[in-house]
């Protein structure tokens, strides 16, 4: 029997495991899934959302019980987990307020003597996520997908089992019908099997490119529509005329957020050489300034890395980096001791080519490259086979007019690189397609139904 295993990644010890579901337990998660649906979309928008606005409560009275689950399962400092749920609960209060008028009929002319289109629930939606942002992940796959009227399975990430049951039961609390949100306690290899069931009509899937091609592999091949979002190397350019101070605060904060293990951390930081060696002294200023620690410690500001394998993965990178010219501003030596920690670490002189520049580095690693001018700067920022996010430092206007310019599903013009619930995310290239969030986000998974009514127009 397959068995998921949560370690916590601050000692190392074993904190949970969760016997993985059999084949009849997945049939009977798929079964009421199906047989909820037929019930909850003929439910109106003000049920789904009261039940949304529900959910939210529930989640944000219960904080300080759901963010000690994170800061033990994947190592998120407590801040930052309750900072986490605090935002899923604000994704299930936003579909619940805007849900309706993103999903109002568009009434469009035509010969008909009334023509419009609606959109209607497709069925049973998988969320396939990973580890990285555990509640935040699931609502902004789940809050849309249910006030469209679908139901939902979840498959979560096998390293954070309490998470996702305690997810499933935050739902329950919020008086869900039995069957329209459930936890689905998969191994990995049983998710091409769930896809492949006529019981689920489309899939919502977060983690990275590799996993990604298979997947969309699956769904494409049983004709089921897919939204994933993938990978990322996400570029920062910082130009001569950038505030470099702002620059460099959110800079690092944008490298560092839960210990640098977000898709849309930003990954390549590319400056301009008139500006270079002052930029890199502020950002090592910020960046040295960080206390690594205990994620349970409220002073923490950066954990350990989720896992073991990571971690060496994310040492190898910069070793090889240097090995092949960088220079090592900051951090860069695997520390002893149990526990999964990495230091807080600054490359800089970092080219194409080198490991830390064409793989994705999923850890508090700053990698500093630099550019003549904008326009090798635009050049090198694109020249990555991932889009997903991007930001650019300069005069407004100016940064409006390169963000055209820029390879990725989100720019941001003086400002970090975050997910909004009212903003549409995704990526292009192999950082994924389609998109979350945001109008465009609910609209992934409904059947944009076209109905003429008659008679003709003469």
């Amino acid at each position: 029997m397959t068995v998921l295993t949560a370690i916590d990644p601050t000692t190392g010890a074993v904190v949970r495991e969760q016997p993985a579901a059999t084949a009849a337990q997945i049939d009977a998660v798929l079964a009421r899934a199906r047989t909820a649906f037929l019930d909850w979309r003929g439910t109106s928008f003000a049920q789904r959302a009261a039940l949304l606005r529900a959910l939210a409560a529930h989640l944000r009275e219960n904080i300080e019980e759901l963010a000690p689950l994170m800061t033990e399962e994947m190592g998120k400092p407590l801040a930052e987990a309750r900072g986490e749920v605090g935002k899923a609960a604000w994704a299930a209060e936003h579909y619940a307020e805007h849900g309706e008028e993103y999903l109002a009929a568009e009434h469009i002319a035509s010969d008909a003597a009334s023509s419009y289109v609606q959109h209607l629930p497709l069925g049973t939606v998988l969320g396939v996520l990973p580890w990285n942002a555990p509640f935040w992940l699931a609502l902004r796959f789940a809050a849309p997908a249910l006030m469209a009227g679908n139901t939902a399975v979840m498959k979560h990430d096998p390293h954070v089992p309490g998470c996702a049951a305690a997810i499933e039961e935050a739902f329950r609390a919020a008086g869900f019908p039995e069957g329209v949100f459930q936890t689905l306690h998969a191994a990995t290899e049983d998710v091409e099997s769930v896809i492949r069931d006529p019981r689920i009509q489309a899939v919502s899937f977060t983690g990275s490119d590799r996993a990604g091609s298979t997947v969309a592999a699956i769904a494409a091949s049983e004709i089921k529509p897919a939204v994933l979002e993938l990978g990322g190397s996400d570029p920062c350019i910082v130009l001569a005329d950038a505030d470099l101070e702002q620059a460099a605060r959110v800079s690092a904060l944008s490298r560092i957020i839960n210990a640098g293990q977000s898709c849309i951390a930003a990954k390549r930081v590319i400056v301009e050489r008139s500006v270079h060696d002052r930029f890199v002294e502020l950002l090592a200023a910020e960046l040295g300034a960080l206390v690594v620690g205990d994620p349970r410690e409220e002073t923490t500001q950066v954990g350990p890395i989720a896992r073991e394998d990571l971690r060496e993965n994310l040492h190898r990178q910069v070793t090889a980096s240097v090995q092949a010219g960088a220079s090592l501003v900051l951090g860069g030596e695997m520390p002893a001791g149990e526990g999964f920690f990495y230091p807080v670490t600054l490359l800089t002189g970092v080219r194409a080519g080198m490991s830390a520049c064409t793989e994705e580095t999923f850890g508090p690693v700053a990698v500093v490259m630099v550019a003549e001018d904008a326009e090798e700067a635009l050049a090198i920022a694109n020249d990555t086979p991932y889009g997903l996010g991007a930001s650019i430092w300069t005069e407004t206007r100016r940064g409006e007019e390169l963000a055209r310019r820029i390879e990725a599903g989100q720019v941001s013009v003086n400002g970090i690189v975050k997910t909004d619930p009212r903003l549409p995310s995704g990526g292009i290239k192999r950082s994924g397609y389609g998109r979350e969030l945001g109008p465009h986000g609910i609209r992934e998974f409904v059947n944009a139904q076209q109905v003429w009514v008659g008679p003709a127009n003469s």
